[in-house]
């Protein structure tokens, strides 16, 4: 006789103000033979503030490959774990996407248990349009890899959500502004449902310039405009002839440079670049 499997619930906790976990929340994780949990530390505080005795199982992704047999095996035996992250819904920007798709193979009930996520918390109350939109999560770490997946982006007409570590942020906006247009609108959402919770609105420029003279700390959920209007297609050729046009005007390179960027879709550095190569302007 075969024991009939157990359930992993996908348990969503809050993102910050601990108030924001739901009732449903607490009596699936006071109920289950196990919490697996991406920091046991972090959970245990959640847990402590709820009186809640459930024993915890790590679950991260320095471990998932060898953990994932014993979860699935467990639950094949007819146990009952909750999955939960640091923060949020799990299975988003984490590893626990491996572990529900093992479950799901191995015909294993998955039942998610809704909580907040910070991507739209974030764009519920940024301002930009929210009937259309796509989540990129982390963008790659190293910058030729993090500029080709902005390439593929910088026609995306629907509004963008990112996540971003604070030491990375300048850079990060820094090949925003490059690849998708120093004018495109962004709002910075920052430390959500915490205390110092804060909104920054304004272009990825103003943006860029903000941020160098201010550390950002905490937790981080870009949204950004998506394009508005289907970008000019302009070839080098001709932006170099707009160029020599209007530096025999007598304006410099880096003001041209910016007047052409702004009357196309290309970045004023792009445009720049070519503007030296163009010799210099008899008198």
């Amino acid at each position: 006789m075969t024991n009939q499997a157990g359930t992993l619930y996908i348990v969503g906790t809050p993102i910050g103000n601990l108030e924001d976990i739901t009732l449903r929340a607490i009596k699936i994780l006071q109920s289950v033979d196990w919490i697996a949990a991406e920091d046991t530390r972090h959970t245990g505080k959640l847990l402590h503030h709820f009186e809640i005795k459930t024993p915890q199982l790590s679950y991260h992704e320095h471990n998932q490959q060898r953990r994932i047999p014993s979860l699935v095996e467990s639950l094949s035996q007819g146990h009952t774990i909750a999955l939960v992250t640091d923060a949020g819904m799990p299975g988003i920007s984490d590893p626990g996407y491996e572990l529900i798709k093992a479950c799901i193979e191995a015909n294993i009930a998955v039942i998610p248990i809704p909580g907040v996520s910070a991507s739209i918390t974030a764009l519920s109350a940024a301002g930009l349009p929210t009937d259309r939109f796509i989540f990129e999560g982390f963008l790659p770490t190293k910058n030729k890899e993090r500029q080709q997946r902005l390439s593929a982006l910088q026609t995306e007409s629907r509004t963008l959500i990112l996540y971003e570590a604070p030491h990375r942020l300048v850079e990060t906006l820094e090949d925003l502004a490059l690849i998708l247009g120093s004018k495109r609108s962004i709002v910075i959402a920052r430390e959500l449902t915490k205390i110092h919770e804060q909104f920054w609105r304004g272009t990825l420029e103003n943006a860029v310039q903000y941020y160098q003279d201010h550390n950002p700390k905490g937790e981080l959920t870009l949204v950004i405009a998506g394009v508005t209007e289907t970008p000019t297609v302009i070839t080098e050729d001709q932006i170099k002839a707009e160029l020599q046009c209007l530096l025999q005007q007598g304006i410099t390179r880096s003001q041209a440079s910016r007047q052409l960027a702004d009357a196309t879709s290309l970045p004023r550095r792009q445009i720049y670049q070519i503007a030296l190569t163009l010799p210099d302007v008899e008198e």
